[in-house]
């Protein structure tokens, strides 16, 4: 055999695991190489107001200036488009507290605060750069505020910050200048605002390094495909290495066909095996009347649960029934009961509730004689009032 040909092949898959293998598994792409895009917004918080009439000379005169309630004030939802913009609706209450400073003077009495706001806001992060975790922002709007015992239109500027611990969830830190459309008769003040913030509706995109790792991922796959090409081409013009190719083709071939029969086979086992642990269980009896859990079914329920959790796969039935005593009507609504106390005892021992289809099927499927105007001894009535389980999906 041509030594050559034997050769050449061998080079250039080496050529491909020397010079792609390694990178390719550094520029795998992460979750930490993508962000949120675009999503809803909804945040609940505290809010402070300064109407001293002197907000901007002692903007850190909390103790004399500042009006703040004790208890969440703030609530704002909005939507946040791909482009860095957002609009906001934002809805708060306070109280100016007796002592405090408004509008250049000491108050005597408490006076409640409303503010209703829309702000269109713009993400600084487009200029400064996406972090993922902190997001700084300008914001520019108008609103209705009720304070001192007077209404006033105002022209609205802020500057804040998110900070995100995942996805969703956040802080949210602002102070917004407010200035009136009608100075004759009020003033401008300030509020500062901070609460949590939660994110919906959320669409992700990739950063920047995710882009730039997406680049050189497809950059470094085209040399791997040109040399792989090359190796087509190789094999292709030697006939001896084309049989040599087909013969390794067909081993191949074979090893998958037995590795799949195996695969099959064991799949197969593990269903029985998964089968019979269910059915070894048995039923949950219940007593007459009565859709609550006794002992000896949670004992049963517990080993369930332990045999979905080592199969995360399954997908179970639970069907509950009753006897045949009581009306038809009274009976769908009790098994209707048992079937949901069942399925929640699994829910409360981590069995996620997508994994269980629930059915209360009354006494329409006793399991003996027993039927309307049947005599039957109690053991007997006992065997209807039963949840059973069924695997729908392995």
């Amino acid at each position: 055999m041509n030594l050559r040909i034997l050769i050449l092949p061998f080079f250039v898959f080496f050529s491909i695991a020397v010079l792609g293998q390694d990178e390719t598994e550094n520029l795998q792409l992460t979750k930490k190489d993508s962000i949120v895009t675009s999503s809803w917004i909804a945040g609940l918080g505290f809010n402070a107001v300064d109407d001293a009439g002197t907000e901007f000379t002692n903007f850190f005169n909390v103790s004399d200036n500042w009006n703040i309630v004790p208890y969440p004030s703030r609530i704002s939802i909005g939507k946040y488009f791909k482009n860095g913009l957002g609009i906001e609706f934002i809805g708060a209450y306070n109280q100016y507290q007796e002592g405090k400073f408004v509008d250049g003077f000491i108050i005597s009495e408490a006076i409640d605060y409303y503010s209703g706001d829309l702000r269109f806001s713009y993400d600084l992060n487009k200029i400064l750069g996406e972090t993922g975790f902190f997001d700084p922002y300008v914001g520019l709007g108008a609103g209705y505020t009720e304070a001192n015992n007077q209404g006033r239109g105002t022209y609205n500027a802020t500057l804040g910050f998110r900070t995100w611990f995942n996805d969703r969830v956040g802080l949210d830190f602002n102070s917004t200048g407010k200035w009136t459309m009608n100075p004759d008769n009020s003033t401008n003040h300030l509020q500062h605002a901070a609460g949590v913030v939660y994110r919906f509706a959320i669409e992700k995109g990739l950063s920047k390094k995710g882009e730039e790792k997406l680049a050189r991922i497809k950059e470094i796959e085209e040399k791997q495909k040109k040399m792989q090409d090359s190796i087509n081409i190789v094999r292709q013009a030697e006939e001896e290495q084309r049989l040599l190719a087909e013969r390794l083709k067909r081993e191949e071939e074979e090893r998958l066909a037995a590795a799949a029969s195996e695969k099959q086979a064991i799949e197969d086992a593990r269903r029985t095996s998964i089968d019979e642990a269910i059915n070894a269980l048995g039923y949950v009896y219940f007593d007459l009347n009565s859709s609550y859990l006794p002992a000896k079914g949670k004992g049963l329920l517990d080993e369930l649960a332990l045999i979905l959790l080592k199969n995360p796969s399954v997908i179970l039935e639970i069907s509950s029934h009753t006897d045949s005593r009581g009306t038809s009507k009274y009976n769908q609504w009790l098994s209707e009961r048992r079937v949901m106390r069942t399925a929640n005892y699994l829910i409360a021992m981590g069995i996620d509730e997508n994994r269980l289809k629930i059915k209360g099927l009354g006494e329409n499927e006793l399991t003996n004689e027993c039927v309307d105007r049947v005599p039957c001894p109690e053991e007997k009535h006992r065997e209807n009032r039963r949840s059973q389980f069924k695997v729908l999906e392995y």
